[in-house]
């Protein structure tokens, strides 16, 4: 069940929609002309607002088409995978976290389905949201490696080793990761259905992995 957040200021709220405005009107746009004959003004226009407050949101018509990718808030849930101790299991640990991480995802469907169709027209935005996706991507691979080193200090020695096995760890879960939003985002569902796709996706894998070792 989805927990109520803490209510939004006034200010915060209209900020909230002024970006949500943008991102509607510059999805629609190229949905129906394409992403070439979309200006940043016909936005500013659609989303009633002047091109200047565009830019206070957006560095491009690009950034707003593709999205803001997920974050990890440091805190509890970050320092709990961290320190989770070597008798736990770091891939079930990691879905946890991402799991419980998902509340930053936005709960909009009408603009995920939109930009999820103009990805799979505009192989450029697909690109476009991955290089975004690498911030995210370094990010986990950190908080990974705090992990690695805490279970085996002497990692902390040996740069390559602990960057080879970051790697690894951080590629498979991105996996599980797409994994668990294509079935969420094809489902409809919003953040605390995400957690649940995650945690199953994870667990799917776990058994998985005792499967295949018991064999």
């Amino acid at each position: 069940m989805k927990t109520d957040a803490p209510e939004l200021g006034l200010r915060e709220r209209k900020r909230l929609a002024t970006r949500r405005a943008i991102q509607f009107a510059v999805l629609e746009l190229v949905a129906q002309r394409g992403l070439d004959n979309v200006t940043v003004d016909e936005v500013s226009r659609v989303a009633d607002i002047s091109p200047r407050t565009f830019f206070n949101y957006f560095a491009s018509k690009e950034e707003a088409l593709i999205g803001e990718a997920p974050s990890l808030s440091e805190g509890t849930r970050v320092d709990a995978f961290v320190n989770a101790g070597t008798r736990s299991n770091i891939l079930a640990d990691l879905g946890e976290m991402l799991a419980t991480s998902s509340s930053n995802i936005p709960d909009d469907f009408e603009l995920l389905t939109l930009r999820r169709t103009l990805m799979k027209q505009h192989p450029q935005l697909f690109a476009l949201r991955m290089a975004t996706m690498r911030n995210f991507e370094d990010e986990l691979g950190e908080i990974v490696a705090r992990r690695l080193v805490a279970d085996e200090p002497w990692l902390a020695d040996d740069a390559a080793e602990l960057a080879q096995r970051s790697r690894l760890i951080t590629f498979v879960a991105f996996g599980v990761m797409r994994h668990a939003w294509s079935r969420w985002a094809d489902a409809g569902g919003g953040p605390s259905e995400l957690a649940d796709r995650l945690r199953d996706s994870f667990a799917q894998l776990d058994g998985l992995l005792v499967h295949s070792r018991s064999e």
